[in-house]
């Protein structure tokens, strides 16, 4: 089956292409590869501490979150005793 706009020897499932290589200097090439592994491990290390800020924030908003619903538990029973006095 064709497709118009699609050529049949187009890859997907077939065997894999040749890629051109880089600028054909393999020391230059595996420099470049060893710096951009070196930013993504960089990267990985910046995703972990924001994790882990967000961890404790989370934590911090479930506390509080526990004692509003504390405080809410307390002036509701208050507001009721208040209403029984009058």
């Amino acid at each position: 089956m064709s497709f118009a706009g699609f050529e049949d020897d187009i890859g997907g499932w077939g065997p894999p292409v040749e890629l051109p290589t880089g600028s054909g200097d393999i020391v230059r090439d595996a420099m470049r590869k060893e710096q951009v592994i070196k930013e993504i491990l960089a990267a990985q290390d910046d995703l972990r501490a924001l994790l882990s800020r967000v961890n404790a924030v989370q934590g911090d908003v479930d506390k509080l979150a526990s004692g509003n619903a504390t405080l809410q538990t307390y002036i509701d029973n208050l507001t009721m005793q208040m209403a029984k006095r009058r």
